[in-house]
């Protein structure tokens, strides 16, 4: 097992295509190469092949309080013939053990595949998306809804590119689980080759403009045009709307469910409280789907909780326990509120017991301790403690991380 070379990441990226049922493209690796950090790597070789691997990227996310930096972690594979052999074991334990030892950062954070492989090293199902479709032409705003007194313009990328990058940098920093995109990383957001669009056109840029001229609000999304005998019934297909005004998100999304010749907008990756729904006239027009987004694993308690702010001051004592991180288990008090926090360890009596995990799944503010504790993963020691740290580690909204790294 190491870290790979740029020159051999396009092996690296055919083989793990294959391993997600892909057949592999060369400007995939392209695309990826430009956000790629090989000394992140750690790939387990049999011979010259390549048959595990994992990577992490160096990347701010949101959580509440602002950014902090997070490892984004990507790129984990097993190949089929080397399963059940302890590789995948070996790298997150290789992983997370590099981010504790050199005190990198205090959080990791991935998409997972399938949800039952990360729970036992210790990750959270801490946000979840949602699929949406917008029937047309059910989905109408409503007359009292204000759009503002601005324009939607159409634009190229290269134009529309500064003009998104300004409302989504307005935007990120007060939404939980959005990323920062620097370096390359909007030109990975914004790849899109003619084989993902199975018909439909290239990617079309919206941006909203209110009445002084600034932007405060885009969609970026794919058109796909398709007829019947009784007329008309294209799709509408949302890669992204990002809105730093109400007036912005409404105009926004009155302009595509609006959008002549189709019968539905649909959206892979929405937030789970998507305000769309209170905006149109028949919520029911707006089909909704939720699933996992982003699992959340604390590398280092102490710093991590010490990293986010808390809705109401918290003053409690935790009893954690992590098989996976060993260096985590014990007692640690927690104090914040709003404005700072520290978690130092402590002996003194737990009001609270819980694993790491359970604090990966609340760390976002979107799954609740009070949840976890009603299934049984939480054990209150001290009274009300259980619904005072609810409280305290609640977002203002759902986590939503809108793209997959």
């Amino acid at each position: 097992m190491r870290p790979i070379t740029i020159e051999e990441l396009p092996g690296l990226s055919r083989f793990v295509d294959s391993v997600f049922l892909q057949d592999p493209h060369d400007d995939d690796a392209e695309i990826s190469a430009a956000v790629y950090e090989p000394e992140r790597s750690i790939v387990a070789f049999d011979g010259a092949e390549p048959v595990a691997s994992a990577l992490a990227y160096t990347r701010e996310m949101t959580v509440p309080g602002g950014p902090m930096p997070i490892a984004g972690v990507s790129w984990v594979a097993v190949a089929p013939t080397h399963r059940r052999r302890g590789l995948l074991t070996r790298m997150m334990g290789h992983q997370l053990s590099e981010l504790h030892d050199h005190e990198r950062e205090p959080v990791a954070v991935l998409w997972a595949s399938e949800g039952g492989i990360y729970g036992r090293f210790g990750y959270g199902l801490a946000a979840r998306n949602t699929k949406m479709a917008v029937d047309r032409p059910a989905a109408r705003l409503r007359p009292d809804v204000d759009r503002g007194d601005g324009r939607v313009r159409l634009l190229p990328r290269d134009e529309a590119l500064p003009l998104l990058t300004a409302v989504y940098d307005r935007v990120r920093v007060g939404q939980v689980g959005h990323l920062d995109r620097r370096g390359r990383w909007w030109d990975h957001r914004l790849y899109d080759p003619e084989r993902w669009r199975k018909g439909a056109s290239t990617l079309r840029y919206a941006v909203h403009e209110d009445i002084g001229g600034r932007p405060d609000a885009y969609a970026i999304y794919n058109t796909k045009p398709t007829w019947r005998d009784s007329g008309p019934c294209g799709e509408v297909a949302v890669r992204e709307v990002q809105a730093s005004t109400a007036t912005g998100y409404a105009a926004v999304w009155g302009f595509l469910i609006e959008l002549d010749l189709i019968a539905v907008v649909t959206s892979d990756r929405a937030a789970a409280d998507e305000p769309l729904n209170y905006l149109v006239t028949d919520p029911g027009s707006v089909r909704q789907a939720l699933y996992d987004a982003l699992w959340v694993r604390l590398v280092d308690v102490d710093r991590a909780l010490a990293a986010r702010r808390y809705a109401v001051p918290i003053d409690v004592v935790l009893d954690v326990s992590d098989d996976f991180c060993p260096w985590n288990a014990g007692r640690y008090r927690l104090t914040g509120d709003a404005d700072a926090a520290s978690c130092t360890r402590t002996k003194d009596a737990a009001d609270l017991a819980l694993t790491t995990t359970a604090l990966g799944a609340i760390y976002l503010g979107g799954t609740t301790l009070a949840t976890l504790a009603a299934a049984g993963l939480v054990t209150e020691h001290r009274p009300g403690t259980v619904a005072g740290t609810s409280t305290a580690f609640a977002a203002l909204r759902q986590p939503w991380c809108p793209e997959v790294f």
